[in-house]
C-alpha cells in the first residue's frame, strides 16, 4: 500500500477564474488529485425603491440587474434583510502525466446558488449545482466551463457574487474548446431567449453551436483581451420557424498600476441576450413570422487600490444598454433600456485566505417605456478560502 502525503500550495486549476482560491494536493502514482474552494457567508439589507421582491427571488441572494422592480417608489417601503452561505464552493480535480509526456487534466466545481431545496423555517439545505465539468488534453477542452467568449479575469474583486452584473459577458455551458498559444477557439452550446407577445421564451431550436474566437495578450503591465461571437437565434414553434445571425466584439483586461490595478470590459453586439448583463435583454423579439435581434451595448471599470498588505478596496461602475425597436413596442411588453451600478467595498485579510468585507452598491433598472426602479444594497461577508 502506497502513503499519500498532503502538501499545501496556491495554485491556479487548468481554467481561468475569477478568484485565487487554495488548493491541496495528493499524489498517487503519475496522478495528482486537487481539491479546494472555500467557505462564504453573505448578510445584506436591500432598499429596492418601487417595492422589495419575493424572498425566493434570484435578486435577493446576489445583484440580478434583471429582477430589480421599476415604478412609483413604494409607501411604507422598508430595507429587507438576508443572510446566506450558498455561495460556498468545491472543486476536485487530477492531473494525470503521460508516457508521452503529455497531461490529461480534470477539474469538477460545484457550489449552492440558483438551486432550490430546503426553506429558512428549518433546515436551509439547497442542492448543490454543477458549476464546471471539464477535461483538457493537448490543448483541447471537452466539457462545462467558462465560455471562451467571457474573460473572467477582468472581473473586478467584489463581494456581490457578479460584480458588474449588468456591465460583463457572464456564461458557463458545456463546449468543445481549443487553445493554441495566445488564441483560443470554441464551439458552444446554443440557446436562445426570444420575446414573442411580451414574455421570455427560451427555445432549444438552434442547428449550429455558438461559435468564438478570442485573443489573449499578456504584458508586464497587464493583459488584454479581444473576443468575438456569432451564432443563430431560432424559434421554431406554432408554426413559425424564424431563424437570425446574432454576434458580438468584447474588449477587456487588466492595467496594473504599482500594487493598485484598473480591470474593464466593453462588449457590443446584435442578438448577444443571454451572454451580457445576466439576461438582461432577450437575443431578439418575435415579429410576425420573422426574429428582430435586439442590439446592445455594456461594460465596466473598477479600480481596485491597496491600502496596505492586508487592506484593500474596489471602486465600480457597470452599465447596459439595449437598443430595443420601439416600432415593436406591443410585442416586447417591458423591456429593460437600460441598466448602472455603482458600487465601492473595503476588504480586510487578517490572514492571507480569510478575508473580511464591506460593500455599497446601488442600483438602477430603466424599462423603454421610461419607468425606472432604484436598489440599494449593504453586503457584509465573511470568507475563507481552503
Amino acid at each position: 500500500m502506497k502513503t499519500i502525503t498532503l502538501t499545501k500550495k496556491l495554485s491556479a486549476i487548468a481554467v481561468l477564474s475569477a478568484l485565487s482560491f487554495g488548493a491541496n494536493a495528493a499524489s498517487m502514482d503519475n496522478t495528482t488529485v486537487n481539491y479546494g474552494g472555500y467557505v462564504k457567508l453573505d448578510a445584506m439589507w436591500s432598499d429596492f425603491s418601487a417595492g422589495a421582491i419575493s424572498g425566493d427571488s434570484i435578486g435577493r441572494d446576489f445583484y440580478v440587474p434583471g429582477t430589480t422592480p421599476v415604478g412609483p417608489d413604494a409607501k411604507n417601503n422598508d430595507p429587507v434583510f438576508d443572510m446566506h452561505a450558498k455561495q460556498s464552493r468545491f472543486f476536485f480535480g487530477t492531473d494525470t502525466k503521460l508516457d508521452s509526456g503529455k497531461s490529461i487534466k480534470t477539474k469538477i466545481e460545484l457550489d449552492f446558488l440558483v438551486t432550490p431545496g430546503g426553506n429558512e423555517r428549518v433546515s436551509n439545505s439547497y442542492v448543490p449545482r454543477l458549476r464546471q465539468a471539464f477535461v483538457t488534453y493537448d490543448g483541447w477542452l471537452f466539457g462545462q466551463a467558462w465560455s471562451n467568449f467571457q474573460n473572467v479575469g477582468a472581473l473586478p474583486e467584489t463581494l456581490d457574487f457578479v460584480g458588474p452584473a449588468e456591465g460583463t459577458v457572464f456564461n458557463r455551458q458545456a463546449m468543445i474548446k481549443y487553445t493554441k498559444g495566445n488564441w483560443s477557439f470554441s464551439a458552444e452550446n446554443p440557446e436562445s431567449t426570444i420575446t414573442v407577445n411580451g414574455a421570455r421564451v427560451e427555445t432549444d431550436d438552434a442547428g449550429l453551436p455558438d461559435l468564438s474566437a478570442r485573443y489573449t495578450h499578456n504584458a508586464d503591465w497587464g493583459q488584454l483581451v479581444v473576443t468575438g461571437l456569432a451564432r443563430q437565434l431560432k424559434y421554431n414553434k406554432n408554426n413559425v420557424d424564424a431563424t437570425q445571425s446574432a454576434y458580438g466584439v468584447s474588449v477587456s483586461g487588466k492595467v496594473n498600476i504599482g500594487n493598485d490595478n484598473i480591470k474593464f470590459m466593453l462588449t457590443q453586439g446584435s442578438g448577444l441576450g443571454r451572454y451580457v448583463g445576466l439576461n438582461a435583454a432577450n437575443g431578439a423579439v418575435l415579429n410576425g413570422d420573422d426574429l428582430d435581434a435586439i442590439d446592445s451595448t455594456s461594460g465596466f471599470v473598477g479600480y481596485q487600490h491597496h491600502w496596505s498588505n492586508k487592506v484593500r478596496s474596489t471602486f465600480l461602475y457597470s452599465f447596459f444598454e439595449a437598443d430595443n425597436n420601439t416600432d415593436l413596442a406591443s410585442m416586447y411588453g417591458s423591456p429593460t433600456k437600460s441598466s448602472t451600478s455603482y458600487s465601492a467595498n473595503l476588504l480586510y485579510s487578517p490572514e492571507k485566505k480569510l478575508t473580511f468585507g464591506v460593500e455599497l452598491k446601488h442600483a438602477n433598472r430603466e424599462i423603454e417605456s421610461g419607468v425606472d426602479g432604484d436598489l440599494t444594497r449593504l453586503q457584509f461577508s465573511a470568507k475563507y478560502v481552503f
